[in-house]
């Protein structure tokens, strides 16, 4: 491959030997289930790099799938888990309480979409946030009925399993799932499900009549504790639905007393160029969930809301043992304040912009791309096929990513075809790297295109 590169370092071929060594080893110690996507083995990583075992640097574009917003092992991050490990590492808040999961729980209440009081609970994964997300909004309303979204992803415990759309290789064979789940169409103007080729507003109207039908056809609105949504769909392909959709959204919900939870795991942290997506809409949601880049790969999610809905459970009805652990509410305060100090929001505009001019000339020189799309830096491109028929192309996508790969840009896809390569670097990735790794990521086209 025919590109310079400057923090590149490819020393092996990909993967290298000590690299497959450990691979080898995996399918004996773990099971199918927790199969791995890269063939390489991390030894080391900061910022928007990574080394593997064998002595090769990469440049990470998938950022531990939208985990590190500020970057591998920041040292501000870094700093604050050394010191936090000196003092203690373990009482269960709900036992004996410390100051950083009251400070961490104020700073982010005071960035509430929407402005207005909020509370927050704090607890350990993306999917657990959601589960309890679920638990308040029916304690709040006493209703039971939830409605979800096609092409959703909300985890893969049970509860949010149910939610998530995609069947495969989430939902099959793990059923019966949770039951009074409702699921309604999300605009997604590439592939509208109610208006294929008209534009966005046809899209959304069509859209909107069917989620109201449902009230009629599925389940009664005053069954209805709540609607659960992606701001932007992330496994289901970054899709970035028209902008009256939230709005609209806002106000059926309003108007029929269902609760609004909006799903931010990993559309938050300013990866939109918005702290949480949901402020592009400027609305305000009864409840939100976050996870992945809150504390900068430290294990931890939380569910923020208005505080006669956060109140709305019993006493000692939410928590766990690790929920909110000290190590995690340290390096999350740690991460608020490099968000303060980088001005990362404003990277993230600048890096969407970036990518998606760079992608848009590829997209004119590759008939395969058939979409760029993206909010901030929460971009993402749909292999097709055919342009026409939107066919969709999974391969290419998978031989594209691998190229790259081999090449040293780690990408990931998405969507329910596995057709859309989204980015999700770091947001304070250096101009320089994030384009050496688009040349890189061009290469890889230019190969996998030529006859």
């Amino acid at each position: 491959m025919a590109v310079s590169t400057k923090y590149i370092a490819l020393k092996t071929e990909i993967p290298g030997p000590k690299s497959q060594s450990v691979q080898s080893r995996i399918s004996q110690a773990t099971p199918r289930a927790t199969s791995v996507y890269a063939p390489i083995v991390v030894d080391k990583a900061h910022g928007s790099l990574l080394t593997d075992i064998d002595g090769n640097t990469f440049i990470d574009l998938s950022g531990g799938v939208g985990v590190l917003n500020v970057g591998h092992t920041h040292d501000k991050v870094k700093k604050a888990l050394h010191e936090q490990v000196d003092r203690f590492l373990h009482t269960d808040f709900t036992m004996v309480p410390y100051e950083s999961y009251v400070k961490l729980a104020e700073r982010l209440n005071a960035r509430f979409p929407g402005g207005g009081p909020a509370t927050t609970v704090f607890l350990n994964s993306g999917a657990e946030a959601v589960e309890n997300a679920i638990k308040i909004a029916r304690a709040y309303t006493r209703r039971n009925g939830i409605i979800a979204f096609e092409r959703a992803f909300h985890g893969r415990t049970l509860m949010a399993m149910s939610l998530t759309s995609k069947v495969h290789p989430y939902k099959a064979g793990m059923g019966p799932f949770a039951p009074e789940v409702y699921r309604a169409p999300y605009p997604y103007p590439f592939r509208c499900p109610y208006a294929e080729g008209s534009g966005r507003h046809e899209c959304s109207e069509k859209c909107f009549r069917a989620i109201e039908q449902s009230l009629l056809l599925q389940v009664a609105p005053e069954d209805v504790a709540a609607v659960i949504v992606e701001p932007v769909q992330g496994e289901g392909g970054f899709v970035v639905p028209p902008r009256d959709f939230l709005p609209w959204l806002r106000e059926f919900t309003q108007r029929h007393g269902i609760l609004l939870i909006v799903d931010e795991v990993q559309s938050g942290f300013g990866r939109t160029g918005k702290f949480f997506a949901t402020e592009h809409a400027g609305i305000r949601p009864d409840l939100l969930t976050m996870a992945k880049s809150i504390a900068d790969g430290v294990p931890l999610s939380g569910v923020m809301g208005r505080p006669e809905v956060m109140n709305g459970p019993d006493d000692s009805q939410l928590g766990g043992t690790y929920v909110g652990n000290p190590l995690a509410t340290v390096a999350a305060n740690a991460v608020l304040d490099i968000f303060e100090e980088e001005d990362l929001l404003t990277q993230a505009v600048r890096q969407g912009k970036y990518l998606v001019r760079r992608l848009e000339a590829l997209q004119r020189k590759y008939p395969v791309i058939g979409d760029v799309r993206g909010l901030g830096a929460m971009v993402g491109i749909e292999l097709v096929k055919d342009k026409d028929t939107k066919e969709p192309d999974s391969d290419m996508t998978a031989r594209v990513l691998r190229r790259a790969m081999t090449h040293g840009v780690i990408l990931l896809k998405a969507g329910i075809y596995g057709n859309v390569i989204r980015f999700l670097a770091p947001l304070n990735t250096p101009s320089d790297m994030l384009e050496e790794a688009m040349n890189i990521l061009g290469e890889a086209f230019a190969e996998e295109s030529r006859p």
